[in-house]
């Protein structure tokens, strides 16, 4: 298993806080790995990152809810996402959800997967290839007809060179559809990537959502990721009712350091300079989308 770089553990708040009952709408949360092993062919594991630690991380960024995002590191076992559901909700209403990976819909049967939806996960994610989870068109056929009977919303992880391909399977879904990390879109590219041109294209059916996250990756500059805000705010511009925004915590399957989660936000801030779409993108979207509680 490959070595790749750990997150920054000394987060930042960010100036200013977000607006309050903000959503980090990804996450992921692991280890330790003596209670949650790992299976045998994970692309990787992040076992210091656990949900103690992430909700730690979110009292200092001022985030109060969150969804935690199942890594392929456990695949269908979602051990690790229950008992993190359990933890971080266990002092009052429901602030954090969860999202399976796309693997349970094939592997476990119903009684496992209505668990987790009473638990509050609420969505599949479908990851990309590298990390070594796949379905054949009648697996993932039922996995999206599994999907749709449990009322859950689909989620696409892009290929590193953007996801474009990737749509055709998807783009007939009549259920809610969350493309992430801004469609990987290259943002020398401009207008022209065919990533982005897709998901404006989707964008016009209803049904399809965007997630403004992995800026330092998706980035050809580097830090201050000043390339990538462009296309967040193209993507801003065309659908402000239906983006939403992650952290990535603790950025799997990072090869240079992950940045503070502080300065992520105020990314954020940079790609919305208007209060009030900030707050429908870390506010009222999730709350929507995702469905959580009224405050």
């Amino acid at each position: 298993m490959p070595d790749y770089l750990p997150f920054d553990p000394r987060p930042r708040a960010p100036v200013p806080l977000p607006p309050p009952l903000s959503c980090d709408s990804q996450f992921h949360v692991f280890g330790p790995r003596e209670v949650y092993p790992v299976r045998p062919d994970a692309a990787y594991e992040m076992p210091s990152a656990t949900w103690q630690v992430a909700q730690k991380l979110h009292a200092t960024l001022g985030i109060q809810r969150g969804v935690i995002v199942q890594a392929t590191t456990y695949g269908a076992d979602h051990t690790v996402v229950l008992d993190a559901l359990a933890g971080l909700n266990a002092d009052g209403p429901r602030r954090y959800l969860a999202c399976a990976n796309a693997a349970v819909l094939t592997e476990r049967d119903d009684a496992y997967l209505h668990k987790l939806h009473d638990a509050g996960v609420r969505g599949a994610r479908f990851t990309r290839g590298g990390l070594g989870i796949s379905f054949s068109p009648a697996e993932q056929a039922r996995a999206f007809a599994r999907a749709k009977e449990l009322g859950w919303y689909v989620k696409v992880q892009p290929e590193p060179g953007g996801m474009a391909a990737q749509l055709d399977a998807f783009e007939a879904l009549d259920v809610p559809v969350l493309l992430d990390h801004m469609g990987r879109a290259d943002p020398a590219r401009g207008e022209a990537d065919p990533s982005l041109v897709r998901i404006l294209e989707l964008f016009q059916r209803g049904n399809f959502w965007v997630m403004l996250s992995l800026s330092e990756k998706i980035s050809k500059t580097g830090a201050p990721w000043n390339d990538v805000v462009p296309l967040a705010q193209r993507l801003i511009e065309a659908a402000p009712e239906r983006c939403v925004w992650g952290s990535d915590w603790p950025h799997p399957v990072s090869v240079k350091q992950p940045p503070n989660e502080g300065e992520l936000l105020e990314l954020l801030y940079r790609f919305a300079p208007d209060a009030g779409t900030r707050r429908k993108i870390l506010v009222d979207n999730p709350a929507r989308f995702f469905g959580f509680e009224s405050a």
